[in-house]
């Protein structure tokens, strides 16, 4: 059974989806080949028509007629090749509109799932690469090789030892592409690999250039990235070799097979069994026949890159297709039940974080507090959606986060992390999540809760005013305010806030103070990660983690109370740090 066949309806109709009308079109494609080809054999009798009819005759006015007819079919063949080539472009056009979306997505989601920042990116390579490869020379000599046998029959028919000889050439060169297909095949997965690592370290390192930078270890970076480059270079140059060399070998056997057959033409010339016009009509069709063959050993590299990126492109869309959409469902207005979540990290597989139950009502607060690396950010994740639970489950009003479609439950969940990060548009477009026709009104009310409405409109180009690459242009409060205001945006039932104070001045945690009040008084959930005091003044419930396990949660009070218990074990470390002032 194909796999095609084993695919579920949902993923084969994504599959015809992407692959709607190109099956018309290679056909389409296919006969214009055809057409193409045998007007490819208009310099062949062209030749043994001048050779064998005009000089013969002496005839100037049977070279102008043959000349005209030649050129007119020459006019024809041109067009239908620019037809061929401009039909091609456009589908990878077609397919890139239709995929990098979806490669995009994917490449969002990726870095959740324990994959690096290049990994992800590699989908929008994939999708260059196909559209690339298919407006180059490459899909030309696929479309041509299935006409071969016009040009091998036509030698034939001029002198079978002539035609054997070419297609003997033929066989020769194909066995030539077979065995570079062979010897490329692992050094290409190779080369994509350590390209990968390479881009990795290079992303870091550009994230990372203010550390680098303050603290002078550059060099060390560079040399970092340097012996991955040099890793990458050397399988890079490994399959660069062998593919050139097949492309060399087969550019010269091609010459010497278009030198065999004028030769064994002349000889049989001489003994009386072809005409001089045969001679070159032959050479010329022999050649012709073989080119399709040496363009695709000299574009193989590039046609085992699109093979490849086509196949994930395609893995991604069937990715997609896996997950089917949700009903949708009303607003959650009552609960958030956390049910014995257990999280492991996405690729490793370690459990950080186990069998964590709670639940909150409308109008509470909660601050979860620990030590670092206890699970406390984790929790947040699995909270939120970003990581997917090993066991248990992260429910709204009953209803599991799965069973929220992915656009509907973002507008229910404000979520500030730890470090902000914003997006290179307009503060306006930054606070509305990039909502098109955003509200101003819900935008101010925002930015108002966070308390950074003054400092935005004291900025010269006020909401408007373009942050630049993540929003470097601002201060670090300034970043963690207007992220604040993001996730405060269309009232959201649940605001996350991972240590939503870090970077904040007296001002910012007072006006986060008011915005965790303000959360509560409309019936939201507030939900604090904090390492300081200030940070949980305003909550009304407390969870302590810590060692991958909450091991208090109640009341502020009660929980606090329970601390100062001198058999509370190591709760009491935790709220001692809490209670100290700064």
């Amino acid at each position: 059974m194909s796999k095609t066949k084993e695919l579920s309806p949902a993923k084969q109709r994504n599959l015809a989806e992407l692959t709607k009308g190109l099956r018309n079109i290679a056909l389409f494609l296919f006969i214009i080949s055809g057409i193409i080809n045998v007007l490819a054999l208009t310099g062949s009798i062209y030749m043994m028509q001048i050779y064998d009819r005009a000089l013969t005759s002496g005839s100037v006015q049977t070279l102008l007629v043959l000349s005209v007819l030649a050129i007119g079919l020459y006019i024809f063949q041109g067009a239908f090749d620019i037809i061929r080539s401009q039909v091609l472009v456009r589908i990878g056009a077609r397919l890139d509109k239709q995929v990098a979306p979806l490669a995009h997505r994917v490449a969002i989601d990726m870095p959740r799932f324990g994959f690096s920042t290049a990994e992800a990116l590699e989908r929008g390579r994939d999708v260059d690469t196909v559209r690339g490869f298919l407006g180059s020379q490459g899909p030309m000599a696929l479309f041509d090789l299935p006409w071969m046998p016009i040009f091998l029959a036509f030698v034939y028919f001029i002198h079978p030892l002539l035609g054997a000889l070419t297609i003997g050439g033929a066989f020769v060169l194909t066995i030539l592409t077979v065995l570079s297909e062979v010897l490329t095949k692992h050094l290409n997965g190779r080369t994509r690999k350590a390209a990968i690592v390479r881009n990795s370290i290079a992303d870091s390192n550009t994230r990372n250039a203010e550390v680098i930078k303050a603290m002078g270890f550059a060099d060390r970076a560079v040399a970092r990235f340097g012996e991955a480059n040099i890793d990458h270079l050397q399988l890079q140059t490994k399959a660069n070799d062998i593919s050139g060399t097949c492309a060399a070998i087969a550019r010269v056997l091609r010459l010497l097979l278009q030198s065999a057959v004028l030769g064994l033409g002349a000889y049989l010339t001489i003994n009386g069994e072809l005409s001089a016009g045969a001679i070159i009509a032959s050479s010329v069709a022999a050649a012709r026949a073989l080119a399709p063959v040496d363009l695709a050993i000299s574009n193989w590299k590039s046609f085992v890159a699109a093979r490849m990126g086509y196949q994930r492109l395609r893995d991604t869309v069937i990715a997609l297709a896996s997950a089917s959409e949700p009903m949708k469902l009303p607003p959650p207005q009552r609960l958030l039940t956390v049910d014995k979540v257990t999280v492991a990290i996405p690729g490793s597989g370690q459990v950080i974080l186990s069998d964590v139950n709670f639940e909150l009502k409308a109008g509470q607060s909660l601050g979860i507090i620990g030590p670092s690396a206890g699970g406390k950010t984790t929790l947040v994740r699995a909270m939120t959606g970003i990581w997917p639970t090993l066991r248990g489950s992260v429910r709204l009003d009953g209803a599991d986060l799965m069973q929220w479609r992915e656009d509907e439950i973002g507008q229910h969940i404000g979520y500030l992390p730890q470090e902000v990060s914003l997006m290179d548009a307009t503060i306006e477009e930054n606070i509305s999540r990039l909502e098109p026709n955003a509200d101003s009104n819900k935008v101010i009310e925002a930015a108002c809760a966070a308390g950074v409405h003054e400092m935005i409109v004291k900025l010269p180009d006020g909401y408007r005013t373009q942050l630049g690459p993540q929003g470097t242009a601002l201060s670090a409060g300034q970043r963690q305010r207007l992220g604040l205001a993001r996730a405060l945006y269309g009232n959201p039932f649940i605001v996350i806030m991972d240590e939503p104070n870090s970077n904040l001045d007296g001002e910012g945690e007072a006006a986060l103070t008011e915005a965790i009040f303000g959360i509560s008084a409309r019936g939201g959930i507030a939900i604090v990660i904090a390492h300081r005091p200030s940070a949980i003044a305003a909550v009304e419930m407390i969870a302590i983690v810590q060692n991958g396990r909450m091991v208090a949660f109640g009341r502020k009070q009660d929980v606090m109370n329970t601390a100062l218990h001198p058999t509370a074990g190591p709760v009491p470390d935790v709220m001692a740090k809490m209670r100290r002032p700064g």
